[in-house]
């Protein structure tokens, strides 16, 4: 190893030791051991150009152990990714660029957030099939325009999360070649040695699961490294594995392959005696040698003449290919959101009635033709969820350009690779299985939220109207569940009419995941249903007094057997206003104008009434008002059946708004005569 090599991987174990230290907080044990893969990897192997991080033929670098924080963000610093040195000193500190784990959208060169373990990997799945997908879409011979690796280093703790093997599996079965997971086997994680808990052949299984094993003997000999990254791109049948024995906390002589370096700083002593064991001169605290800073800045100017070459490529393959370059701007600009507002089949709602996920499989298959990177799939259920799109092909390792990915029977990494094609970038994505089963998926979308990313869960059979299934199958708190998650968007449309804008404010906002809650059962096609269902809630039948005597809120099913009590409602004299609430969350961006207007102050009879657990429902009819929802997990048998059960009635409605009318009467009597 030459010297600089070694003072430059030292340095990021001596960032790390001095920020931890600083912070009194984070994890040590993975930076030290695993410096050397990393250097030699962003050094000698990874295209990126940190004068333009989002450049999009980079190669793409995950830390699926995200813990390890200092370890990337010692190479952005060093890398000059606009981390400064105070960025560094202010690790895990407020507001501080240098979070406890890398955030998304938060950091420069952060590719993902990772947060639990193995989540990263699986993501990366997903990063590795978008190129594969783009790659298939653009390249011509001679025009390699999608030509990048996706890039992993995941710890003991990775692989023992089952996200970690349903990704494998599908990045196998579908061939990525050009995912390669460096595996930093340390065999140590919180509690001790993994012998007392993960006596795995890794390698052998994921051999058997299709991929490329290959072995580094020692984490501190960058020839044996930078021989396995080699022998891993050239094989393009299949993903790497390559397992790098390492010691965690490396160089700490005290801590050293010991569980009590994994997560603490290793105090003061401990730092002098790491300087003096990596034969690290300066006492210093983020002292880093000019001579380190100069190389790393000549290993950058490397990655930015990649990106030359690549632009200079690219001028070429739009003179041969003005056609396709045109079509991949349209890939990397925001839909035109005006095309599918003024589309009047994307709006059209049939005469009969029909399952919301029936309307959402027409709108996807109407959507397909106008974003030709309108790519997505389900959990092995797309003949229930609808979610097929017809004569786009199924993405595969025969055939990358396929439009429909199929991932088997496995809801969590489908959802993290749902969010590693909206990473990549140039796509849109959709991913699909039974409402009552984002149970399996709750971690990732929570991580979907947090990075702000677009992804559209289509989540199908919304209620006890599934009915004979049983309980099991029964959602009852997955709504309250979802809209619990801070910047998800939940959408339960009633109709076809209140689809269309499900699927339009999904495509046209990108700030925010979208939950589109859909029915199984047919459901009427409402003549006061509009396009105001994109302002989230909404007057469908509205009072004759600014405020009427009783309010009724609704959402998706619920909102036709509203509608039925309106009208009794209104035979008995009593004025009534119902409200269609799709999303929660919509309607809290609307202005208090708005929002007062829907649901006036004044009101305080107020009835919501949805087939599903009722924590969600108090912010809008507070203490004076009814929710007719559920509290226990259903039961097997017809849903018209469980619906009377369980109090969806139009003769219940009306009985519970009529008292709760008569108790506020009351109640206002006492308060005029005190």
């Amino acid at each position: 190893m030459k010297n600089i090599d070694k003072k430059c991987i030292n340095a990021i174990r001596i960032l790390t030791i001095d920020a931890v230290q600083k912070a009194n907080s984070g994890h040590t044990g993975l930076p030290l051991g695993a410096a050397p893969m990393a250097y030699e990897l962003w050094a000698n192997h990874m295209n990126h150009n940190p004068e333009n991080p989002r450049w999009i033929n980079r190669d793409r670098f995950v830390l699926s152990g995200g813990h390890g924080s200092m370890l990337l963000y010692s190479l952005l610093h060093l890398f000059n990714y606009g981390l400064s040195i105070d960025d560094i000193k202010n690790f895990r500190s407020m507001d501080s660029k240098t979070p406890g784990h890398p955030e998304y959208g938060h950091t420069v060169g952060v590719e993902t957030t990772t947060g639990p373990l193995g989540a990263g990997l699986a993501t990366a799945v997903g990063m590795a099939a978008a190129e594969a997908h783009l790659a298939a879409k653009f390249n011509r011979v001679d025009y390699q325009i999608f030509d990048h690796y996706t890039y992993v280093i995941a710890g003991d703790g990775c692989f023992m999360e089952g996200i970690s093997s349903e990704a494998a599996s599908l990045a196998g079965t579908w061939k990525l070649g050009k995912l390669i997971i460096l595996y930093d086997s340390n065999h140590i994680t919180i509690e001790g040695d993994t012998s007392i808990a993960f006596r795995e052949d890794v390698a052998s299984k994921y051999k058997a699961m299709g991929f490329q094993i290959l072995r580094v003997s020692d984490a501190n000999n960058l020839e044996e490294i930078s021989e396995a990254i080699e022998k891993a791109k050239l094989d393009k049948e299949h993903p790497s594995l390559i397992i790098v024995n390492s010691i965690i906390g490396y160089g700490c002589p005290a801590k050293q392959g010991t569980s009590s370096i994994h997560g603490d700083p290793i105090g003061l002593d401990n730092i002098k005696e790491t300087r003096r064991a990596l034969e690290w001169d300066d006492e210093e605290p983020f002292f880093v040698p000019p001579s380190v800073y100069a190389h790393y800045k000549k290993l950058a100017i490397k990655g930015a003449k990649k990106e030359d070459l690549w632009n200079k490529l690219m001028e070429k393959y739009a003179y041969a290919y003005p056609e396709e370059t045109k079509l991949l701007k349209q890939f990397y600009s925001d839909a035109d959101s005006q095309i599918l507002l003024g589309n009047p089949d994307f709006w059209a709602t049939p005469s009969n009635a029909e399952a919301t996920r029936t309307s959402s499989g027409k709108i996807i298959n109407i959507i397909k033709d106008v974003l030709p990177n309108f790519v997505g799939g389900a959990a092995d259920v797309g003949p229930s969820t609808k979610t097929y799109m017809t004569d786009k092909g199924d993405f595969s390792a025969e055939d990358y350009s396929g439009r429909n990915f199929h991932f088997g029977i496995r809801e969590l990494s489908m959802a993290a690779i749902g969010n590693g094609i909206l990473l990549h970038g140039g796509l849109y994505c959709y991913v699909s299985c039974f409402l009552v089963f984002c149970d399996y998926m709750k971690p990732i979308m929570r991580l979907s939220a947090l990075m702000h990313l677009p992804l559209t869960y289509v989540l199908t059979h919304d209620s006890i109207c599934v009915g004979e299934d049983g309980a099991t199958h029964e959602p009852i708190e997955q709504l309250a569940m979802l809209r619990a998650l801070p910047n998800m968007i939940v959408f339960r449309p009633a109709d076809a009419m209140e689809t269309a804008a499900g699927w339009y404010y999904a495509l046209t906002n990108r700030d925010a995941p979208v939950s589109l809650i859909l029915s199984r059962q047919d459901l009427p096609q409402l003549n006061s249903t509009s396009k105001e269902a994109l302002k989230g809630g909404y007057i469908l039948i509205d009072s004759q007094a600014t405020n009427p005597e009783i309010i009724l809120i609704a959402t998706g099913s619920e909102v036709a057997l509203a509608l039925k009590a309106c009208e009794e409602l209104r035979e008995k004299n009593i004025d009534v206003r119902l409200v269609s609430m799709p999303s929660m969350e919509i309607f809290e961006k609307q202005d208090q104008v708005y929002k007062d207007k829907i649901l006036p102050k004044a009101v305080r009879s107020r009835v919501a009434i949805e087939a599903s657990a009722t924590d969600s429902w108090y912010k809008y009819v507070g203490l004076d008002g009814a929710i007719i929802g559920l509290s226990d997990f259903g039961k097997s048998a017809p849903g018209s059946q469980l619906y009377e059960y369980y109090g969806f009635s139009v003769n219940n409605i009306v009985d519970i708004s009529q008292k709760v009318i008569k108790k506020n009467q009351s109640a206002n009597k006492k308060k005029e005569q005190v």
